[in-house]
């Protein structure tokens, strides 16, 4: 009798364990590393809201890189996301907040957000992103014991771009490096607007004529100062004014229009995104995409 009960009680357990085991795709807990906190700050609404540390990276790797991409692209976002925002964090001290939520510092998304944005996928895709996190838990980098500005943006025009010729100043970890972001959607783009849109978005009188100038560009070929009838611009400025992808790029008038190409999306220094994913699909490890695009850098740990 005792054999029967046992052998029925397997019958019955066994399946579910096999279900438990093997088939499921319930979210999985998130441990934090510490208590840590971060105050950030909603662009939106001007709201600060103190926010559990790696529960911010979590969010920002959810919106700055998303569980499409290879696990070692976003466990090296992970890395570079903890470390921008160690390095604000330090400068912030005597602020009100610490980080906004957009594109100023880094995209930070909460779980409502993505249980909206991810629907029925969010719980496959966040534990995807927590892996990232988890894996690479308190790690950050350094560079002379120093935390570093890990700058970082989707995709380059096939090198990155030393600082000083995009921001202000010479940053000895943000130097140029070869990046293959051939994966990229927007790895070339290009933009047709009516000749009437273009001179008016530039402030420029209406006219056949276009004389185009190029001034100066960085040693990678982005446009630093541009010539257009006769008016002076910065790359940046063009950039911006015609919204384009970044300031690596050429102009041509064709009848009515004019036709703008341009290469690779955002300002170029440090980590490419779409480069991480590549050196990921190619082998690499998170440490060597970092160290590939954060020059001489150290990764340590909380």
């Amino acid at each position: 009798m005792k054999k029967l009960l046992l052998i029925t009680f397997l019958i019955l357990i066994i399946p579910y364990i096999v279900v438990s085991v093997f088939i499921n795709n319930d979210e999985m807990e998130f441990y934090y590393v510490s208590n840590d906190t971060i105050r950030v700050k909603d662009e939106k609404t001007g709201k600060i809201s103190t926010i559990l540390f790696e529960e911010y990276i979590k969010g920002v790797l959810s919106g700055e890189m998303g569980a499409n991409f290879e696990l070692e692209a976003l466990k090296a976002q992970a890395v570079a996301a903890r470390s921008y925002a160690l390095y604000k964090m330090e400068k912030t001290k005597n602020e009100d907040y610490d980080v906004v939520n957009t594109v100023t510092n880094q995209v930070y998304l909460t779980d409502e957000d993505l249980k909206e944005k991810w629907k029925d996928k969010y719980s496959e895709r966040i534990n995807k992103i927590k892996n990232a996190v988890v894996e690479t838990k308190g790690e950050y980098m350094t560079y002379n014991n120093e935390l570093v500005e890990a700058l970082f943006f989707s995709t380059s025009t096939g090198v990155t771009e030393n600082s000083e010729e995009v921001f202000s100043s010479k940053v000895p970890y943000l130097r140029s490096v070869s990046s293959d972001d051939s994966l990229s959607p927007v790895y070339t783009d290009s933009v047709i607007i009516s000749k009437e849109d273009f001179f008016k978005k530039l402030d420029l009188k209406n006219s056949d004529n276009l004389d185009i100038k190029y001034l100066e560009k960085s040693s990678t070929g982005r446009i630093k100062k541009i010539s257009i009838n006769g008016k002076d611009f910065t790359g940046k400025d063009i950039a911006s004014k015609l919204k384009l992808r970044s300031n690596y790029f050429e102009i041509k008038k064709e009848k009515e229009n004019i036709i703008i190409n341009t290469k690779g999306y955002g300002h170029g220094v440090g980590m490419s995104q779409y480069g991480a994913l590549s050196m990921a699909k190619k082998g690499y490890k998170y440490d060597q995409i970092l160290k590939h695009y954060y020059t001489g850098v150290e990764i340590q740990k909380k």
